[in-house]
């Protein structure tokens, strides 16, 4: 049985600081990766309906993520982090401001240092935040912003694509059997998609059929899933012709992601070694723009995507399941 959630919020106005704890449910790696990587950052940072989108991320000491959060009316709020002290898979620092889309900051507005540890207990990760405040006249403003709902709702999205990332992983692909396959997204249209492709192909949905963001598991301590998403498609696998399968998922923007005509297929590798991975990974983007570098992914897979020098989209994953 999996640990609760702990989550810990104070207030300390004597030294003008605010001290968060909470734990989430995955190693230390993988939640280092979903704090310091762009990409994911994105889909989880910004509370609900707000998006965050990075313009750019230096994770280095010295390096800075500039980015900004993106209203449903289309207004964008520019904030920055310079990174100042980073010790790999234990702790990074740095201060966090208001800004404009040029990283200049806004002396007007609080600044905010941070500290952020991360501590493995069990099959859970600790991250132990301290947000320090020059006065206690930017602590106050911070609160009255709505920084714990909307920080707390952000925590929240992260547990989500977490739950959902290993719920899939734990549900497909039981060995290491090398394949390639079709990976397709939609706005929220998937299944009308796939029934009609199923009656094209008259094949049947692989293993479990359609999966949908309300079949995650309710756990305690784990938000629920937004209703507006529940009936959406997290996972669906068809096989079309010659053992070749056509995989494909709903991307709401709810969840932080944007769609566009190009992007929403890709060509997608499921090598069986980690060393074949890297190499079809650096020869297919030699001259190619690379849009994820190949890494370990926080959901447990070997990862990266990129389009070729013909413009042709592709995913690399391994899923070491020997493990």
């Amino acid at each position: 049985m999996k640990k609760s959630v702990l989550f810990d919020f104070i207030v300390d106005k004597e030294n003008n600081k605010i001290n968060v704890e909470r734990s989430f449910d995955a190693p230390v790696d993988l939640v280092w990766a979903a704090w310091t990587e762009a990409d994911i950052l994105d889909r989880w940072w910004a509370p609900k309906p707000y998006q965050a989108v990075t313009k750019s991320l230096n994770f280095a000491e010295g390096g800075q993520w500039h980015y900004y959060m993106l209203s449903p009316e289309g207004e964008k709020h520019w904030c920055v982090f310079d990174y100042e002290v980073i010790r790999p898979l234990k702790f990074y620092g740095g201060s966090d401001a208001f800004c404009d889309e040029n990283a200049v900051v806004n002396d007007s507005k609080p600044r905010v240092k941070w500290e952020n540890g991360f501590t493995a207990n069990d099959n859970q990760t600790v991250v132990n935040i301290q947000l320090q405040f020059e006065t206690l006249e930017d602590l106050h403003a911070i609160i009255e912003m709505g920084f714990k709902e909307g920080f707390t709702a952000g925590l929240e999205n992260l547990d989500q694509y977490i739950a959902a990332q290993f719920y899939l992983r734990q549900q497909n692909k039981p060995n290491n059997q090398p394949r390639v396959t079709t990976y397709v997204n939609f706005p929220g249209n998937t299944e009308e998609a796939f029934l009609f492709y199923k009656s094209v192909f008259k094949t049947e949905f692989s293993g479990k059929g359609i999966q949908r963001f309300g079949d995650i598991p309710a756990e305690a301590g784990h938000p629920a899933v937004a209703e507006n998403i529940k009936k959406m498609v997290l996972h669906v696998e068809l096989p079309l012709l010659g053992g070749h399968v056509l995989m494909g998922t709903d991307a709401p923007k709810e969840m932080g992601f944007t769609l566009t005509k190009g992007n929403n297929m890709h060509i997608c590798l499921e090598p069986a070694t980690r060393e074949e991975a890297k190499r079809l990974f650096d020869e297919l983007s030699n001259g190619g723009t690379i849009t994820m570098p190949l890494q370990d992914m926080f959901f447990g897979a070997y990862f990266g995507e990129f389009s070729d020098k013909f413009g042709i989209n592709w995913m690399i994953n391994f899923q070491n399941t020997k493990q």
